[in-house]
């Protein structure tokens, strides 16, 4: 589908935007479109593809299950959304093509409440490669669901492809690390892999990797966070955690359960339970390093170099305004999205501020 022109059942996105209201109106509106034009059959929405020459460019692993929580916030009649993210080989390891897969469905779906420029009760509809407004009954396309069939039967797979994706993932992506897998039900297989370390008598997994090969879908990519694996016959557990403090990160907090559980007909599935409790830390002493913080970015945004120890704090200042918008400083949270071109040109530090909006963007959306 990437090599293709959008049409009426497919739209391509270099990157998804939902850290702002434009964004997420964006996304939205083509949810919308898409749904209400193919009423029978899926339609697809694919992410980390160049809209001029459909070059496969990849995006971040986006692992925000909650997708479907910012749709029913806004939709009447939301249809079912899936996001997946799909590893391909000359991607670097940290990026993945994102699948969103809006399921068919038969009910006329509008915006209950207003975002962005988008009024209550518009509704859209897609006209070839376009997301438009539309007025009156809404026209129901029945055309699609022949082609659309026929592309999701080629791309289903195979035990050539799930071999192959096994002694890929074991022997070369990651020979490099401890990497393992399981077999379930004698249909499905889970690699993963990871660097093991014991913290406090628990081990956690660091740069950890997990795929459910013969689907094709990256479970989790994270390479500052840690994790807890366990499983059994039927299911497996990942438990990730976020190492958050103030002057290190050796406190380890929960932040979510994923649970994969497998049944004898060839059916999985994934649920989700948000585990996390934030930290609580004296008010005065954050108000102190709150404010050493947003001097900090007053000195990036004035070009000032910043001496060593500045530059140290600088790799902690995602987290701790982070930790400061979770104890009841309101602002901190629009000081971090604010700074993101300013953190850009440090890697170590702009990886700690996408890790930082991923943890307020799962908390925000399991409301």
């Amino acid at each position: 589908m990437a090599h293709n022109d959008e049409c009426s059942f497919y739209d391509k996105k270099r990157q998804l935007n939902l850290h702002s209201r434009e964004g997420k109106a964006k996304f939205l509106k083509h949810i919308c479109a898409l749904s209400n034009s193919n009423p029978t059959n899926n339609s697809y929405i694919v992410v980390g593809v160049e809209d001029n020459d459909n070059e496969i460019v990849g995006d971040d692993f986006f692992d925000d299950s909650r997708i479907q929580n910012l749709v029913n916030a806004f939709l009447e009649n939301p249809p079912k959304i899936q996001y997946e993210n799909v590893p391909f080989p000359d991607l670097p390891k940290d990026k993945v093509i994102g699948l969103v897969t809006i399921k068919a469905n038969n009910k006329t779906s509008y915006f209950k409440k207003g975002i962005h420029t988008i009024l209550n009760n518009t509704i859209f509809v897609r006209i070839g490669s376009n997301s438009v407004p539309f007025e009156g009954k809404v026209p129901r396309n029945y055309q699609n669901a022949e082609t659309v069939i026929g592309i999701e039967n080629n791309s289903r797979n195979s035990i050539g492809y799930t071999l192959d994706g096994v002694i890929d993932f074991m022997n070369f992506r990651h020979k490099d690390l401890s990497s393992k897998y399981k077999v379930f039900k004698e249909l499905f297989v889970i690699c993963w892999a990871g660097i093991p370390k014991k913290v406090r008598e628990k081990t956690y997994f660091s740069r950890v990797d997990i795929e459910l090969i013969n689907e094709q879908v990256k479970l989790f990519y994270s390479a500052q966070d840690d994790v807890a694996i366990d499983f059994d016959e039927n299911s497996f557990t990942i438990t990730e955690f976020v190492p958050l403090g103030l002057n290190d990160k050796t406190s380890y907090y929960p932040l979510e359960e994923v649970n994969i559980r497998f049944f004898e007909n060839g059916y999985y599935k994934i649920e989700r339970k948000m585990l996390f409790e934030p930290p609580a830390f004296n008010r005065k002493m954050l108000f102190h390093i709150y404010n050493s913080n947003l001097s900090l970015i007053k000195k990036l945004q004035n070009k000032i170099i910043l001496s060593e120890r500045e530059l140290k704090d600088l790799e902690n200042l995602p987290s701790t305004l982070m930790i400061c918008y979770l104890n009841g400083f309101e602002d901190a949270k629009q000081k971090l999205i604010d700074s993101k071109l300013l953190l850009k040109p440090f890697s170590m530090t702009y990886l700690s501020f996408k890790e930082a909006l991923r943890v307020l963007r799962k908390m925000k959306y399991d409301k």
